[in-house]
């Protein structure tokens, strides 16, 4: 399979916790194939006069072990933070249910996301 660099993004991600927080990236739905998907950075932009705080977690694919990249971190008035910091980071899918890369912010209307990733295509 060929490999795609790819950028989404949302601006004022939400405030809400769990499976309603604001997913930024799903991985692509396919016919019963296993997907992939590397995350190359993650980038969090506080767009508010304030300080904020934000966490960053993968929704698991199957139901459980949901896991935090970041949670709680403090991304300062008109800052970024950079959540990868040169790492990198697989989500999968089974063709079926897939991973989905959800942000929250303690303030609604304050927090834009970033994510650059590779997926294949």
């Amino acid at each position: 399979m060929a490999n795609d660099f790819k950028r989404y993004t949302k601006a004022n991600v939400n405030t809400s916790a769990g499976a309603s927080a604001t997913a930024v990236y799903t991985v692509p739905s396919t016919s019963s194939v296993a997907m992939e998907t590397i995350v190359i950075g993650i980038t969090l932009a506080n767009t508010s006069t304030a300080g904020v705080t934000s966490s960053v977690f993968i929704d698991n694919y199957d139901g459980s072990n949901d896991v935090y990249l970041v949670k709680n971190a403090t991304v300062p008035a008109g800052s970024s933070l950079e959540v990868m910091a040169g790492n990198k980071l697989v989500l999968q899918g089974n063709g079926t249910a897939n991973d989905v890369l959800r942000v929250l912010c303690s303030t609604a209307s304050s927090l834009d996301a970033t994510v650059s990733i590779l997926e294949d295509v």
